[in-house]
């Protein structure tokens, strides 16, 4: 090995590398249209063929290894002697896997977004941070002059990929790739509060350490502000009856109270998944912001359409009028939607359960029966 890694072998490496990097740097600009391309048709090939998007998301994976063992290499290299590659080299690389994974990752998180909630923050900072990839004055200042700055938009990337890449490749649930995701993004995000540690007190430890804790409960919390990357939905419907042979909602009725409480209500949703995907979802009922019923409902990816999922809603307060919202979300807490109706004696005022299957994204099912907590009389069925 150490008659391989010659100090002559290396530096000539190093020359080629910075040859090559030197001739890329004239046609940088046009990586940006490029890198946005790639992420879209990224999005399309992962939907319509799925071994080859995830072989895409396999090969930005194994980019963000070399990556984060830049460091490690280099300082292996120094500690014997041999040159290391300049920084703006480095940077340069590092640059160009940030601006593919940023675009590779944006069209899962703005079809999964669901834009009337916090989730349109998320959204708005990995676009953002897709705009400072491509500005390179902007990038190279923050990455030569603000290193924490840096190493934060370093783990933030680290996120997104393994948010939007682990359920494609190893066919884990939203809440497990949420959680895996949050977890090895902390790792990576330490490096950048390191510092407190060079003195080696006991009191910057325990300050390394209560900075670690907060962050990992500070992402737990913000959970729900994250789009679930692999998950949305396709289309929702309100309709008073429903045609479980079709799977299709049916009928129209103006929401007064007397007519919502004698023919009850459905919601019904229709929610993608990569092929290969089980998921639990569920329909959370709320009158006036507090919470009725939970339904859960287990989804099953592949269908180009959607997994037809709904619930049915029979047991309403005795006195029900006033505003309803049926939140459809992951078992990790991640929003997939927003149903929002109103119960009114005025009938100007009511919303209309019309039947009426309205797209709102795309997505895959199966036969289930559950009972949910606070009601006898609910019922919520996914079918094929």
């Amino acid at each position: 090995m150490g008659a391989l890694l010659t100090p002559t072998r290396i530096a000539s490496a190093q020359q080629r590398i910075e040859r090559i990097v030197e001739r890329l740097k004239p046609w940088s600009w046009l990586w940006p249209p490029m890198a946005f391309a790639a992420g879209l048709g990224s999005f399309f090939l992962v939907d319509r063929q799925q071994w080859l998007g995830a072989a895409l998301a396999l090969g930005l994976v194994l980019a963000w290894t070399l990556l984060l063992s830049e460091g490690l290499i280099s300082r292996w290299l120094s500690r014997r002697g041999h040159p290391t590659l300049p920084r703006g080299v480095a940077t340069f690389v590092a640059q160009m896997i940030h601006q593919e994974t940023l675009f590779f990752t944006l069209p899962f998180i703005l079809v999964t977004t669901v834009w009337n909630s916090g989730q349109t923050l998320f959204a708005l900072l990995v676009g953002g941070m897709a705009l400072l990839s491509i500005i390179d004055p902007l990038y190279f200042k923050v990455a030569e002059r603000w290193r924490s700055v840096y190493f934060i938009f370093h783990a933030q990337c680290v996120f997104l990929v393994l948010l939007v890449t682990l359920p494609i490749m190893v066919h884990l649930t939203t809440g497990q790739s949420l959680l895996l995701a949050l977890s090895i993004t902390i790792l990576v995000a330490l490096p950048s509060f390191w510092h407190l540690l060079k003195q080696g007190s006991f009191k910057r430890w325990c300050i390394f350490f209560g900075i670690t804790l907060v962050l990992a409960y500070t992402a737990w919390l913000g959970r729900i502000w994250v789009p679930p990357a692999s998950l949305w939905m396709t289309s929702s419907a309100l309709s008073p009856a429903f045609d479980t042979a079709q799977r299709v909602p049916q009928g129209s009725m103006t929401l007064t109270p007397q007519a919502i409480s004698e023919n009850g209500l459905y919601v019904y949703t229709a929610i993608r998944a990569p092929r290969g995907l089980s998921e639990t979802i569920t329909h959370a009922w709320h009158h006036n912001g507090q919470e009725m019923d939970v339904v859960e409902l287990n989804i099953n990816g592949g269908r180009e359409q959607g997994y037809r999922a709904w619930s049915n809603k029979q047991n309403f307060p005795a006195d029900p009028s006033g505003e309803w919202r049926v939140d459809i979300m992951t078992s990790s807490g991640q929003r997939l939607g927003l149903i929002r109706f109103k119960v009114s004696e005025d009938e100007e005022l009511a919303s209309q359960a019309d039947g009426v299957i309205r797209a709102s994204g795309l997505s895959g099912l199966n036969l289930r029966r559950f009972v949910p907590r606070g009601s006898n009389d609910d019922e919520t069925q996914a079918t094929e």
